[in-house]
């Protein structure tokens, strides 16, 4: 009996400890710090060329950054820019001439980094053993079909003036978005506009289950020598918390630093969040991504820095096709102190 009490005081002497300990580990413990919350604006739906930011989500790369942030999908390029001025989001996936067009209108959206070193477009066409297409000039009278509202209607003509050939060389066509792949795969138009890293590998797949292969002409190949996406915010953001600009970017270009040195296992990475993808496509997607994305006549080589030359050529070029008359200096739409 003596031994059954001295068990109890014992063990009653044990669980007293144990509790002061853990009101004292409770009470010096440092409170949890909740992860900044970011929401960032793919521009369109999930793909290859916004796969660093979906990485960055998918390893864990903003989380290790105190970051919460959700990809959520845009309806296009100068949209996307626009809610971001309009605080609707953190940071978004857009691009130089969008910028210009905001700042024009009194935005104040500025690029921290860029993911696409050249401009990704390309005019796609149904390639053809009798007709070949190797030269702007090749593409005299074929039918091109943008959206009304896109930057094509403005980009084409100037490009073309470019290559020292008429504005009219080819035959721009205004149609609904939605209809412009359907009619560039039944014939109906000549040209699509494609992008390296988002729709290309998709036309491609298509055409290559009807036995067709798709042919392309890349702007950038015949002077055009633009900057194209990249990280998009805010000068408000960029004054108010550049901490928080600065966790954000470098999170981000370890997503695509990963995306770049381990393709597979970044499609992988992805898909596995983003169940309806198409991995064969979403690992194209990320290749081409991954061929732009660094600038080899740069002389910083990280990941999203923005060289003077090229952004000057990019604002001289907007200018010119927008016709925008506002003062906007190339250093007024972009910045790379947060890559450096």
């Amino acid at each position: 009996m003596q031994h059954s009490t001295e068990n109890v005081m014992v063990i009653s002497k044990c669980i007293k400890k144990f509790l002061v300990s853990v009101v004292i580990g409770s009470c010096c413990a440092a409170p949890a710090v909740a992860a900044d919350k970011v929401k960032f604006n793919l521009a369109w739906l999930p793909q290859g060329s916004t796969g660093g930011i979906l990485v960055a989500i998918a390893k864990g790369f903003y989380a290790e950054a105190g970051l919460d942030v959700s990809a959520v999908r845009g309806y296009g390029g100068q949209r996307t820019v626009n809610e971001i001025d309009q605080g609707l989001f953190e940071f978004g996936y857009g691009d130089p001439i969008s910028v210009m067009l905001n700042r024009a209108q009194g935005g104040k959206t500025v690029m921290v980094g860029t993911i696409n070193t050249r401009w990704p477009a390309a005019l796609c066409y149904i390639d053809k053993p009798e007709r070949k297409l190797q030269k702007p000039a090749d593409l005299k009278g074929l039918s091109l079909g943008g959206g009304a509202a896109s930057p094509l209607q403005n980009i084409v003509p100037n490009w073309l003036q470019a290559n020292k050939l008429p504005a009219d060389h080819i035959k721009l066509l205004r149609l609904d978005p939605s209809v412009i792949n359907s009619s560039f795969l039944e014939g109906r138009i000549d040209l699509a506009e494609c992008w390296e890293g988002a729709n290309k590998p998709i036309l491609e797949a298509l055409l290559q289950k009807d036995g067709k292969k798709l042919g392309w002409m890349r702007y950038r190949d015949f002077n055009l020598n633009l900057y194209g996406n990249g990280i998009v915010t805010t000068e408000k953001l960029v004054a108010s918390n550049p901490d928080l600009v600065r966790r954000f970017v470098q999170a981000t270009y370890r997503g695509f630093d990963y995306q770049r040195t381990h393709a597979k296992e970044a499609a992988d990475a992805i898909a596995s969040q983003q169940k309806l993808m198409d991995k064969g496509i979403l690992l194209q997607q990320i290749t081409e991504t991954n061929q732009i994305i660094e600038d080899p006549e740069a002389d910083n080589k990280k990941l999203g820095w923005m060289r003077a030359d090229r952004m000057q050529a990019t604002v001289d070029f907007v200018k010119k096709a927008f016709n925008l008359q506002a003062p906007i200096k190339a250093n007024d739409i972009y910045t790379n102190k947060f890559v450096e």
